[in-house]
């Protein structure tokens, strides 16, 4: 199976990063080919600009059409990412605007759009600086998961199999730490 992880924190020493670190390590295991993909490492560019927007697909950008590559390659996409006022960082929104794009990732036609991408599945890892019971109590997971889970992949035809949060990250002890850790090799050991 070809494992692409896209890890998007700006610290490459951060517990997203230990996250990231986890699902390779589990994929690893497993036989998996895997290509991982450090946005703020590889300096992606997140800015979709006018004429990038307006270009035909075969005219796209040189990294957005290796990006894409890496996700046509690829059986089952990770996304490892911090939750920042309760959406991704700009960086990966970035990536989605620039990267699944229209026909690429999705097609339009007669009104009705028909994703491109089916086939594939997803893991999506989130950490907060809030408690999960504060987001829980909120509706603020169910709203973050809709957005991504719904409003991104599966319009773009790839089954969300688990989407995780882990809450408090900056203020919760080591043990709690090592526990969502244990959390996420469960999770991808069941998955993939």
């Amino acid at each position: 199976m070809n494992h692409l992880i896209i890890f998007c924190h700006p610290n490459p020493t951060s517990f997203n990063a230990a996250i990231a670190d986890s699902v390779e390590a589990v994929s690893s295991a497993m036989g998996h080919d895997i290509l991982r993909r450090d946005l703020y490492g590889i300096g992606f560019n997140p800015v979709l600009g006018r004429v990038e927007l307006e270009a035909p697909p075969h005219m796209r950008a040189q990294d957005v059409r290796q990006e894409q590559e890496f996700v046509s390659w690829a059986d089952i996409l990770t996304f490892v990412y911090p939750v920042w006022w309760t959406g991704m960082p700009a960086m990966l929104k970035g990536y989605f605007d620039r990267v699944f794009c229209q026909d690429f990732a999705y097609a339009l036609h007669d009104n009705m759009m028909t994703g491109l991408l089916s086939g594939r599945k997803a893991l999506i890892f989130s950490t907060t600086g809030l408690p999960s019971t504060v987001c829980d109590s909120r509706g603020m997971h169910e709203a973050m998961a809709m957005t991504t889970d719904t409003g991104i992949f599966e319009l773009c035809g790839i089954e969300v199999l688990h989407h995780a949060f882990f809450g408090s990250v900056a203020s919760v002890s080591e043990e709690v730490r090592k526990s969502y850790l244990s959390e996420v090799v469960a999770i991808v050991s069941r998955h993939l």
